[in-house]
């Protein structure tokens, strides 16, 4: 049974948790955002997104005058270092060969956010961009200001590691959210434009191509399925098809390159291309590997292209893609990518807490490649995994003033420890203003823009609840509208009510009995009850003034990971609903390592303001070793302990009380 989004205009958040996320993207993320991106945020690192766009636009109407636009650059590597935006030169390409995706990702967010209410401010804000994008694009529709200003004879040379085609990616998503949300046509036309310029290119019975970071694969899908031109389905069905099959077409263009240059040309192996998910052919994946966001990108592109084309081939590939990724290699926050070596995922159950890379946008991909399979199929197996990474990883990557960031979300911090030890380099004690690599900010603010479009599916006759959050929306069941409202209040307990506000309909609602409840009660009178997949169906007639309440027991959960994960073993770590819990210094001094946990201790639930929000916090019994002067090792002796209250808050909102440590897994 396949379904589809519910549009965001037809969705009121008024989640008094979420709703103040999404107004804090709207009223402090997106503003601060757009002067990142335009180099104004002192302290932070320069995005040079709109003065590359500015300098292309020049460049390219040099050209479209009949004039010769010579490039004064000849970059190697992926980065071009800038000195201070107000000392750089105005006509040069600038920070990273990506560069042009931070701003398709934030006009992204700014248009859901559009879909919700309107905002002239906003909305000139987001044209401003739109008008830079416009007069960058080459005559010939081609579009990425990295080539534009370094030289477009290379352009399409280096697909494995230059990031075209994911720059074209995140246009595509920009341009149907802008199109949704405002009905405006013009970035729409820019994208189909671009995307027509690679397809004369790339295709069947053309030159073969995929993209190195994928996303290009989803995006063209969703570009077919708001215009209906199937040619857009065609040429993401390619870039599946080709990925890791033969001749790869990574090792054809790396050894033009190195013949070029008079090098030898590389070996080809069967792993050479595994950390970008090119090593062997989609349909035969068995493993999730290599880049953590490329992967859960791709395994994205894949859940569509199944849906979308029927290919149950496909759909196997996603589903041991899913178990690999989930059963075996997400941290119990719902991060995903263990290793900061190439951001990636490591072998099965290897899960370091302190070392995490956990990548903000991994967890983002993950929440994508969820909402796919559950389009597919509904299973609550997915939703679990989505609300997880949302409400733990997701979140933790911004502060809760909205003004900085984790790219990197490990389960354990010893601040002085970051900052003396190199292989702890990646990881922050505190979040950042803003990053040259700015991949996570922008994609933080695209995702909790469009949360509505995660909590709710409908096929034609059934609509799907899967996120509890609080709302007013309107959808058809069996082609008769139906205008709902939803009230939960997850930080709170697990109670649900659904309200028919106004219509009628025949038909099913489905509600996903979470992972974390330990039992549920159902009114729900004159309804046909059945349970598939860790669904609730209740069938029947809906009508107005018409309520229905489920209630899900929450109690405070312990948790151990599995015995083959080295790094929990011994451990425990706490969880109430969706929701991961981290002891911080700020509440429980220096030294958690000494810390013993009372797994048998009953746990107290309160409510205490971190920063600017009032969130649920643990108080459980708890021992803490004493540290005394010893040497530095003695004769085992049962260690002297002192009883403590150890308090525990949501490990989303750790470090947003200054710097101290942090750990999610507590010893016993």
């Amino acid at each position: 049974m396949t379904s589809k989004p519910l549009p965001l205009c037809r969705i009121q958040i008024t989640d008094a948790f979420w709703k103040r996320e999404q107004e804090l993207i709207r009223s402090a993320v997106l503003p601060y955002q757009w002067e990142a991106l335009n180099d104004r945020v002192e302290g932070a690192a320069p995005s040079w997104w709109m003065h590359n766009m500015r300098a292309a636009a020049r460049a390219v109407a040099a050209k479209k005058a009949g004039g010769q636009y010579i490039p004064r650059q000849k970059p190697r590597g992926m980065v071009i270092e800038g000195p201070d935006p107000a000392q750089a030169d105005p006509d040069l390409f600038y920070g990273w060969v990506f560069q042009d995706s931070d701003g398709y990702k934030w006009i992204e967010a700014a248009a859901y956010q559009l879909a919700l209410a309107p905002d002239d401010a906003l909305q000139s804000q987001v044209q401003q961009a739109i008008d830079a994008i416009g007069a960058a694009q080459e005559a010939d529709s081609y579009l990425n200001t990295f080539y534009t200003l370094t030289g477009i004879e290379n352009r399409f040379t280096n697909l494995k590691d230059h990031h075209e085609l994911y720059c074209f990616g995140h246009l595509v998503e920009a341009a149907v959210a802008w199109k949704e949300a405002t009905g405006r046509q013009d970035l729409l036309d820019i994208a189909r434009r671009f995307a027509a310029c690679i397809g004369r290119r790339f295709g069947p019975g053309k030159e073969r191509a995929c993209p190195g970071h994928e996303i290009a694969e989803m995006a063209l899908m969703r570009l077919y399925e708001a215009t209906g031109e199937p040619e857009w389905r065609t040429l993401a069905n390619f870039f599946l098809d080709v990925r890791g099959t033969a001749p790869s077409t990574f090792a054809l263009e790396e050894n033009a390159r190195r013949r070029k240059d008079g090098l030898p040309e590389l070996p080809v192996t069967a792993d050479r291309y595994a950390y970008y998910q090119a090593h062997m052919p989609v349909r035969q994946m068995t493993e999730a590997t290599g880049h953590a966001v490329r992967q859960m990108y791709l395994c994205s592109g894949m859940a569509d292209a199944a849906r979308l084309n029927n290919d149950p081939e496909m759909r196997e590939a996603c589903l041991r893609l899913w178990h690999s990724a989930v059963d075996e290699k997400m941290y119990v926050t719902g991060g995903v990518g263990g290793t900061h070596v190439g951001e990636a995922f490591s072998r099965p159950y290897d899960l370091p807490g302190d070392t995490a890379y956990s990548e903000t946008c991994a967890a983002i991909g993950l929440v994508f490649f969820a909402r796919r399979m559950l389009q597919m199929a509904p299973d609550s197996r997915y939703t679990d995994a989505m609300e997880r990474a949302l409400y733990n990883t997701v979140l933790a990557g911004m502060a809760l003033d909205g003004k900085s960031f984790f790219y990197v979300n490990p389960l354990e911090v010893d601040p002085a420890a970051c900052h003396s030890d190199d292989r702890l380099r990646h990881v922050q004690p505190q979040r950042q203003k803003w990053f040259g690599c700015a991949c996570c900010p922008p994609n933080i603010s695209r995702l909790l823009s469009s949360l509505g479009a995660y909590a709710f599916t409908r096929s034609d006759g059934t609509l799907f609840v899967h996120l509890y959050v609080s709302s007013r929306f309107e959808t058809e069941l069996n082609g008769r509208r139906l205008q709902l409202r939803l009230q939960a209040d997850l930080m709170r307990d697990g109670k649900i009510t659904l309200s028919v506000m106004e219509g009628a309909a025949e038909g099913a609602i489905a509600f996903r009995i979470p992972g974390w409840a330990d039992g549920m009660t159902v009114h729900a009178p004159r309804k046909e009850q059945r349970r598939e997949k860790g669904y609730l169906y209740l069938t029947g007639a809906w009508t107005q003034g018409e309520k229905i309440t489920l209630d899900f027991a929450m109690p405070v959960r312990v948790l151990t990971g599995n015995p083959l994960i080295r790094e929990t073993a011994g451990q425990i770590c706490y969880a109430r609903g969706p929701l991961i819990y981290c002891a911080e210094e700020a509440d429980n001094g220096k030294l958690l390592h000494l810390l013993r946990a009372i797994p048998q201790a009953d746990a107290e639930v309160e409510t205490q303001a971190i920063g600017p929000v009032s969130l649920p916090v643990l108080r459980v019994a708890a021992k803490r070793i004493l540290a005394k002067d010893a040497p530095l090792y003695a004769d085992w002796k049962a260690p002297e302990t002192a009883d403590v209250t150890l308090t525990l808050i949501p490990y989303f909102a750790w470090a947003n009380r200054g710097e101290g440590e942090m750990r999610v897994w507590m010893h016993c």
